[in-house]
């Protein structure tokens, strides 16, 4: 898929893996012991998205971190805080900006499929995407996006 299709009709979209036609997920995962953000990140994207049969790894951009999301307990709703009586977090969740090359071709396990969602269609869907996806227009606001004819 081209940057072209990705900001189709002038509007910039956001690359989201569907799982069973029920829920949707930003591409990336666990890191490895010792593992930084970065290193753990290209290895994900390269893995989920770009699993090219030649073995060669795409050189991912990524940018800054936008936000992070804690989950201190076994609770199911994550907050973009670490509360006050959290003394270790089970889990922290970050979310990086990541920008594609002009010209990528993706390839996806079977059971994921990869959709270029209109941020538009995003923003506030709670619903349909969750609080952490459904906030990314909102963390992208202090950016200025410049949509590129070519």
């Amino acid at each position: 898929m081209s940057s072209n299709q990705v900001e189709l009709f002038k509007h910039p979209h956001l690359l989201l893996l569907q799982v069973r036609n029920s829920f949707f997920k930003l591409p990336g995962g666990r890191l490895r012991p010792g593992e930084s953000d970065i290193d753990g990140l290209n290895r994900k994207l390269s893995r989920k998205l770009s699993a090219s049969e030649d073995g060669n790894e795409t050189e991912w951009q990524v940018g800054e971190c936008l936000g992070m999301w804690w989950r201190h307990d076994f609770e199911t709703l994550m907050y973009p805080y670490l509360p006050s009586n959290a003394k270790k977090p089970k889990e922290c969740t970050k979310l990086f900006l990541v920008r594609l090359p002009e010209s990528q071709k993706f390839i996806v396990p079977k059971n994921l499929k990869l959709l270029a969602v209109p941020l538009r269609q995003v923003h506030e869907n709670h619903k349909t995407y969750g609080p952490i996806i459904s906030g990314v227009p909102q963390l992208l606001s202090k950016f200025t996006i410049n949509i590129v004819d070519i």
